[in-house]
């Protein structure tokens, strides 16, 4: 295989990757060039951090409905002549992505951070107003990003969305770490604070000084997982390519951190390091949890395209073959993710499809940057309403008619029966007009009559109440949900809100 380089938009040399014996890549402070690592064989690990379980015999996926990467689905205005590094989420009925790009009216000069919406991943996107993208976040002065922020990863978890990012305050070696900023729209950002939540680990040095950066997050059962690139840490590969894993119930990542080691996930004293153990040789990756196969998924680009690279639960064995989406590629991928960073369900086929769209850039362009954002897909046949368990993850904010003349809403392993479809329907992900027959074995946990109580605790949250039990509602449209369902909202004080039994949260 030959080499290539590309020279990125704004900002530091950084040696590129590529997995044969020599490359050199020049990019900017936010992204690490790269060259494709060779596809991985069917049932390797392609892994630095290989199965601690080999003899759990990885399943062959089955695949159908490969589409997309005949047109261009984004791109900035005028003077925005690179575009990569998307996060793209499935909210609701609209399509929300996010990427590095720079735009000459956005100060400071260097990376910013470009949003954009559409119906579907083919787009065409454009800027919540209808326009072009709108630079949403850009760098800082005085901060340790005050020139460049880039490399995009959100979530949004009980109504707040959260930004992992990388950011860098100029051109200088290891000097990209990772920050985090929040917003209740996905607009307007706010730095969660003025340091990085996690920086380089400089356990080695190697001649690729890019440092850390490139995350991606997932919201699992209570955990934030972060993945991301760190050239410092030992366990990457000789031209510092490699994902390393931690995870915290703090989203900011302040406490409570562990870190993926060689043996599965232990206690860390921070986010700093040690970096013991990589779960991909790769740069610039996407995480994503898939409930139907029961398995994180990594996507990363590969010589032919992008490689789906499945992990279980806890990193410890690789239940199925790699999945490679054949595309042409420049930099790392976005799956598309609901807001909590799980797989979305397909639009048909709800139990017997699970859809993996990704958008990527496609070519160097004339700035000898990354740009051209097209979006490929693929999609895996698979059983995942077997059992009841699995099905009721896999439906999570799923709502069906019910057998009652009413809907069901999948929430949190449970059914909520729900009196008016409106309701339903601002409280639900998908809408189906027919219902699984697995959910006649999911018990039925609560009812959401026409006028049950609603309540709000300033600085806490809202929700309703029923037989006792506080429902946490965070959808964008809550307050919508309450008036559809006439029930007036009373305020209450957070301690109140806090001597509620709770059920699971409604429109997460």
């Amino acid at each position: 295989m030959g080499t290539r380089r590309h020279r990125g938009p704004v900002g530091a040399r950084v040696l590129g990757a590529v997995l044969t014996l020599v490359t050199v890549g020049v990019s900017s402070a936010c992204t690490v060039g790269e060259a494709a690592p060779a596809v991985p064989s069917a049932g390797s690990a392609a892994t630095t951090g290989s199965s601690l379980h080999p003899e759990i015999e990885p399943r062959t996926l089955a695949l159908d409905g490969r589409r997309g990467g005949d047109q261009v689905v984004a791109a900035g205005g005028a003077d925005a002549v690179y575009n990569y590094g998307p996060t793209v989420l499935a909210d609701g009925g609209t399509v929300r992505m996010w990427w590095c790009s720079q735009y000459g009216s956005a100060p400071p000069a260097g990376d910013d951070i470009l949003y954009a919406e559409a119906d579907s991943p083919s787009g065409p996107f454009a800027g919540p107003d209808g326009g072009i993208p709108r630079a949403v976040f850009s760098g800082h002065p005085g901060r340790f990003d005050a020139m460049h922020t880039c490399d995009p990863s959100v979530l949004r978890v009980n109504g707040t969305y959260y930004l992992y990012y990388t950011g860098a305050a100029g051109d200088h070696a290891h000097g990209n770490a990772i920050g985090l900023a929040t917003s209740q729209d996905g607009l307007q950002w706010t730095r969660a604070s003025a340091t990085p939540i996690v920086t380089p680990a400089r356990e080695t040095h190697r001649d690729n000084t890019y440092g850390a950066g490139q995350p991606s997050a997932v919201y699992l059962d209570g955990w934030f997982y972060l993945m991301f690139t760190d050239t410092t840490g030992s366990a990457a590969g000789w031209n510092g390519a490699g994902q390393f894993v931690l995870r915290s119930r703090d989203p900011a990542f302040v406490k409570g951190v562990e870190a993926l080691g060689p043996q599965g996930f232990v206690t860390a004293a921070g986010t700093s390091g040690p970096r013991t153990r990589s779960v991909v040789d790769a740069f610039s990756a996407d995480l994503v949890w898939v409930d139907a196969l029961g398995a994180f998924a990594i996507a990363h680009q590969t010589a032919d395209g992008t490689t789906l690279t499945f992990w279980n639960r806890d990193f410890t064995a690789q239940p199925y073959h790699s999945v490679l989406i054949r595309s042409r590629w420049e930099e790392g991928p976005g799956l598309v993710r609901r807001p909590d960073g799980h797989a979305p369900l397909p639009r048909t086929e709800v139990c017997g499809r699970v859809p993996f769209d990704v958008v990527h850039a496609s070519v160097i362009g004339q700035a000898g940057a990354p740009t051209d954002l097209r979006h490929h897909g693929v999609d895996v046949l698979f059983d995942a309403c077997g059992d009841p368990a699995r099905a009721a993850a896999v439906l999570d904010g799923l709502a069906v008619p019910s057998p009652a003349r009413t809907m069901d809403l999948v929430v949190g392993g449970r059914v909520l029966r729900i009196d008016r479809r409106s309701v339903a329907t601002a409280l639900a992900g998908t809408v189906l007009d027919e219902r699984p027959p697995v959910l006649d074995d999911l018990s039925v946990a609560g009812r959401l009559t026409a006028g049950a109580r609603a309540v709000h605790a300033p600085g806490v949250g809202l929700g309703v109440v029923l037989d006792g039990t506080l429902w946490p509602v965070t959808s964008a449209g809550a307050l919508e949900a309450l008036e559809a369902n006439d029930s007036p909202v009373e305020q209450i004080t957070p301690q109140q809100w806090e001597t509620y039994p709770k059920g699971p949260v409604l429109g997460q």
